[in-house]
């Protein structure tokens, strides 16, 4: 019996490996950052702030308190962007990544932390699946750096332009939105390439196939894009997908950036679409923006990607679940359904845990920073849902903040990335079953 528990508990604290592993990471990111040699002037910054930037980078939300390009060195760069490869990959995957290659034999517990660190449906076969998930980030990476490396090349010379292609590829396809634009203007991210469509379509390219996750390509690869065949999830993806790339596209082109020529109309629309999902790239100036449109992004980046993918945020799923079970409620059925399957309640329950949670993190965040640095709300909710929603946008006012915003903003980063599910679940280190059950009273809502 005694064995038994030990078993199931080491099971339901494969969460807690997670958390502390990018906890660690984030440690180990930090210190690096504080190096001397890690800054471009060779002078060791204040211990919050580099945390605060290895925080960003290994939880791949790209908020950042210094200019990349012109703060760090080449060490410290590179620091940056190793946490964003770890980051984006996951700890556990990273470690899982690393027993394969030096042909350790991987054990039940490893298995079953992997299988919880990419969302995957089922243990079995999670270790080809973390070979095929290896495998297909550095075939999408190295493709995005070489559609990349004509223009930097261009721009910056061979040997920079290599490097910033490989940067920015790894940065766009984990999500990240760490850029090295600086050189030409502080905090300007892409956009002196709001009007290059080769770039806008590369970045774009690699947002939404790093936003989609693994499983997803997985599960369409393997039916070869037949999609009567695909699992309820990958459906619910796609669909999801579609609709969140559609809707803001044409709120942007319609009504907020009216007064721009017609191509980059289309470019900056579309940039502005995809990035907040979760990249934090940008081609246009958040703070000159409308409100409608911020909150408009404030809506994506709260509603991020897919499970199990290099993206932040509620994710897909967890919107499209609550979307469809109100829906359900209100036609007063008792089952909620999509595309001839039938979602669990398990899930349901799930989603809205995973939505009060995230709320109630954005109205509380939102009310620290906006009273602590005497702020409107709606740019202070910006940036909070910008760190929750591991996205990386801001209007700006980041670098400025105080130590108690930035602590908060470092909070949301990391429980953004781990989840909130994970990190709920790792604080119970056994569910246990309810013998008795209370007399029920009738209770009006609404």
């Amino acid at each position: 019996m005694t064995k038994m528990r030990i078993k199931l508990q080491d099971i339901m604290n494969s969460f807690r490996t997670i958390l502390l592993g990018f906890f660690a990471l984030i440690l180990i990111g930090a210190g690096l950052l504080c190096l001397p040699a890690a800054s471009a002037n060779h002078q060791s910054v204040p211990f919050l702030n580099a945390l605060f930037t290895s925080t960003s980078a290994a939880c791949v939300t790209g908020l950042v308190v210094y200019d990349t390009a012109t703060q760090w060195s080449l060490f410290g760069k590179t620091v940056i962007l190793v946490l964003i490869q770890i980051g984006g990959l996951g700890v556990v995957t990273a470690f899982i990544a690393t027993m394969l290659l030096t042909g350790k034999r991987i054990g039940l517990l490893q298995r079953i932390a992997m299988q919880d660190a990419v969302s995957a449906p089922q243990l079995g076969g999670i270790v080809r699946f973390t070979a095929f998930f290896l495998k297909a980030t550095v075939a999408f990476e190295a493709t995005g750096a070489l559609l990349l490396l004509p223009v930097f090349v261009k721009d910056f010379g061979f040997l920079k332009g290599l490097g910033y292609a490989v940067f920015h590829s790894i940065s766009a396809f984990c999500n990240a939105g760490f850029d090295l634009m600086g050189v030409r203007g502080p905090f300007s991210s892409l956009t002196s390439y709001a009007s290059h469509p080769w770039v806008n379509f590369v970045i774009c390219a690699l947002i939404i196939v790093g936003g989609a996750g693994f499983l997803t390509w997985g599960d369409l690869l393997a039916n070869k894009f037949r999609y009567k065949s695909l699992r309820l999830q990958t459906k619910l993806i796609l669909v999801s997908t579609a609709i969140l790339l559609a809707v803001p596209f044409v709120y942007f082109f319609f009504l907020e950036f009216t007064n721009t020529p017609l191509k980059d109309r289309i470019l900056i629309s579309w940039f502005q679409t995809v990035t907040p999902r979760t990249a934090g790239f940008n081609t246009a100036d958040y703070s000159s923006m409308h409100e409608a449109s911020l909150l408009l992004t404030i809506m994506l980046m709260m509603i991020g990607g897919a499970p199990g993918s290099t993206a932040g945020g509620m994710k897909l799923t967890t919107v499209a679940v609550i979307v469809l079970s109100a829906r359900t409620y209100m036609k007063g059925r008792e089952n909620t359904n999509f595309a001839r399957r039938r979602i669990e309640t398990d899930a349901i329950h799930n989603a809205y845990t995973l939505f009060v949670l995230y709320l109630v993190l954005l109205l509380c965040g939102t009310f620290i920073l906006s009273f602590a640095e005497d702020l409107p709300v709606l740019p202070v909710m910006f940036e909070c849902a910008s760190a929750l929603g591991t996205v990386g946008l801001t209007t700006g006012i980041t670098p400025g903040l105080s130590a108690l915003s930035r602590v908060v903003l470092i909070c949301f980063m990391y429980i953004g990335r781990v989840g909130g599910l994970t990190l709920t679940y790792a604080m119970v280190s056994l569910t246990k079953k309810e013998t008795s059950k209370m007399p029920v009273e009738k209770l009006t809502v609404g």
